[in-house]
């Protein structure tokens, strides 16, 4: 059965791992000693006697970094951030022991202990990367399986299902449902309801499952209880996917009260004040380069607007930011002047006539958007983040759009994850919730510097602006 399997596969997995922190440890020495042609201040039985601390060090970093949990649905990204948060961890540890040990051990080269880190971290995501695709390859193939029982006919069922049977490198074999409202033998994409919730215990008892997955639909939750108790009873693994899709559509996330599990509708990263701090550094840090980087072309934008229009260069629009509260955006202005009541009534339209050439040609590069890189000093907005709207846009979407005001939870941006796929100007405003909502609940400090990044190949011209 797949846990022992799994049991082996972990056993194999620590061993190699062992041997990789000692061949990255055998690597640095090579190149620090060896290459350099320097010789070491110890013999090298010191150095290598090292590996006794070295490898259960790492391997036990590695275990509380979770690089031993089953790899079937964990993302890639996450196992190399905890490779490499395993890693820095380690080297602060032996960074403390060479300090704390300075006396006797003044003379142990330094830079061996960095270049091990960094071997390390290469050669572990290498290996993991291969280990994954050896596994993928034979589940794939029907090997490795997990054999898989659901419990209660849902759309989360459905939902269920469908991913799995997209993902066969998962390596899950789903032996079908039980259900007490659709009839036995009915069949949702090759999986057949197989019986009754009171035929749980006995399947139990007779299957060696590796796995139950609890799919009841919302109105037999008052099963819920004598079906967990059941999976206990027999020491089978059981996991719960809630019905919820239709009434919460989002990623939540649960909080340990005291004992008492508390379930959070909606994950929002930047509501941590430590990551909140960090963005707005690098928000303040980022728009000052960006603004002494763009000055020559700001520079440009101020004379063609004099010269193209008279008025005045700078135009502020009122726009929603963050906790709906509002703020003046600043751009260059692109449009001759109007009546700014006028103004509010509508997005600007294909071959509009209040659109000035050299205005025309700052909407399309996105060069009228620059003084807000003032905002963002100022705390109004981010450099990556939803576009703010127009409050009498708020107003019209916060009616048709579902979740359309969640965006209005972290500051607006001057670029975002919709903006970089595409969703500018006259694109589809459910699309681009959806990609702020992404955003949003899946915000990291790594995930800004890419959209920063794309917004040079993908952002700054806009086919859509008019």
């Amino acid at each position: 059965m797949i846990k022992d399997n799994q049991e082996r596969l972990n056993q194999l997995h620590v061993l190699l791992d062992g041997l990789i922190i000692a061949l990255s440890y055998a690597l640095a020495y090579w190149v620090i000693f060896g290459l350099t042609g320097k010789l070491p201040a110890y013999d090298i039985a010191f150095y290598f006697n090292w590996l006794f601390l070295l490898v259960p060090l790492f391997l036990v970093l590695y275990w509380t970094s979770h690089l031993y949990s089953p790899k079937r649905v964990m993302g890639r990204r996450l196992e190399l951030g905890n490779i490499v948060r395993a890693n820095l961890i380690g080297l602060l540890i032996l960074t403390m022991i060479l300090y704390l040990g300075k006396e006797a051990l003044q003379d142990f080269s330094r830079p061996l202990v960095f270049l091990f880190v960094g071997f390390n971290v290469v050669l572990e995501s290498l290996f993991r990367m291969a280990l994954r695709k050896v596994l993928h390859f034979f589940r794939a193939r029907g090997y490795n399986q997990k054999h898989l029982l659901l419990v209660g006919y849902s759309k989360a069922a459905e939902m269920y299902i469908d991913r799995l049977l997209a993902n066969p490198s998962w390596g899950f074999q789903i032996r079908g449902v039980l259900d007490d409202e659709k009839p036995w033998g009915y069949e949702y994409r090759g999986v057949h309801v197989i019986g009754r919730l009171d035929d749980l215990e006995p399947l139990l008892g007779i299957n060696r499952l590796d796995e139950i997955a609890i799919t009841l639909p919302l109105d037999h939750y008052q099963n819920l209880k004598r079906i967990v108790a059941a999976c206990e009873k027999f020491g089978v693994h059981t996991q719960f996917i809630p019905d919820y899709y239709d009434i919460i559509p989002t990623k939540p996330y649960t909080e340990d009260l005291m004992g008492l599990a508390v379930v959070h509708i909606r994950h929002v990263p930047l509501s941590d004040s430590f990551y909140a701090v960090i963005k707005r550094i690098v928000d303040i840090f980022g728009a000052l380069v960006a603004i002494v980087l763009f000055s020559p072309i700001m520079l440009i934008a101020v004379i063609g607007v004099k010269l193209s229009s008279p008025g005045p260069v700078i135009f502020k629009q009122e726009r929603v930011g963050l906790h709906n509260r509002t703020f003046n955006m600043y751009k260059f202005r692109s449009m001759s002047l109007q009546n700014p009541k006028e103004e509010k009534k509508a997005w600007t339209v294909r071959n509009d006539p209040r659109v000035f050439p050299f205005g025309r040609f700052m909407r399309h590069t996105s060069i009228d958007e620059l003084p807000q890189l003032f905002n963002i000093l100022k705390g109004d907005m981010s450099l990556v983040g939803p576009r703010p709207e127009r409050p009498l846009f708020v107003e019209k979407f916060r009616e048709e759009i579902p979740r359309y005001m969640v965006k209005h939870q972290v500051r607006p941006g001057l670029t975002g994850w919709a903006q970089v796929n595409g969703y500018r100007g006259d694109t589809s405003i459910e699309k681009r919730i959806e990609y702020d909502l992404y955003y949003i609940e899946n915000w990291t400090l790594g995930l800004d510097f890419k959209i920063i990044f794309l917004t040079f190949f993908k952002g700054f011209v806009n086919k859509n602006a008019y």
